[in-house]
């Protein structure tokens, strides 16, 4: 019984959270105040601590409470996160519980040299939910991360409005229902990759960036992945 009722706990615990930024380090980390714009309930400032984030690529990721959350990731050169808000990489939907990492997310070139706020923003059945790390911007690509980590969970593109509205929002919003992120979009190709192809993984979303996101051809685009248990996000 005793074996049966610690993997039983350990699931209600993990389905009963929202979501924890994994990586870059958070402000701090507070289920019972993540729906508060635009940091979780906590102050980004000039003096936050920092790390150190890629422009050329830096993993970002989360553990997910949630069978089903929509992600922006977004950052500004503002320190108080109040706006100024720039979009890294294409919505995404994650379906599955636990950890989802993306492992090369590219920031301005121009920003190099400068203290800023990365955030990531959930669109859950709870509503919005928003966590942020203050960082330093620096230039090259981010060692490869340890800690970057994938359960078994699929990844798709999508289009989100509520989330769109953030990037042109003061940092405050109203929480509600995400969209269904079922794109129309001709985007093509699926894959099951395990830990030993997180080398390919790491240089997969770089080309996407540069080829589909600064083209603006987000909304109607659909890719699809499974990550496994321990490797790298991967997109095709």
């Amino acid at each position: 019984m005793t074996r049966l009722l610690a993997p039983l706990l350990l699931l209600a615990s993990t389905a009963s959270a929202h979501f924890s930024l994994t990586l870059p380090k958070p402000l701090g980390d507070s289920d019972d105040n993540e729906a508060t714009a635009p940091c979780g309930g906590y102050t980004a400032s000039s003096s936050s601590p920092a790390t150190d984030f890629y422009v050329d690529g830096d993993a970002i990721g989360m553990e997910n409470g949630h069978p089903q959350t929509n992600w922006l990731f977004r950052a500004t050169l503002d320190e108080t996160a109040a706006g100024g808000w720039k979009q890294l990489f294409p919505i995404v939907m994650q379906t599955g519980l636990g950890n989802f990492c993306e492992p090369k997310v590219v920031a301005p070139g121009n920003w190099t040299g400068k203290r800023g706020v990365v955030s990531v923003v959930a669109h859950s059945p709870d509503g919005l939910l928003y966590t942020c790390a203050a960082v330093n911007f620096v230039s090259g690509t981010a060692p490869t991360r340890s800690d970057c980590k994938n359960a078994t969970v699929t990844v798709d593109f999508t289009s989100d409005p509520s989330l769109t509205a953030l990037l042109s929002a003061s940092g405050s919003s109203t929480s509600s229902t995400p969209s269904s992120g079922s794109g129309s979009g001709s985007g093509s190709g699926s894959a099951t990759h395990s830990a030993s192809a997180s080398s390919t993984a790491n240089a997969a979303p770089a080309a996407l960036v540069g080829n589909v996101f600064s083209a603006g051809a987000v909304a109607g685009l659909l890719v699809s992945f499974t990550a496994a248990l321990g490797g790298a996000a991967m997109f095709f």
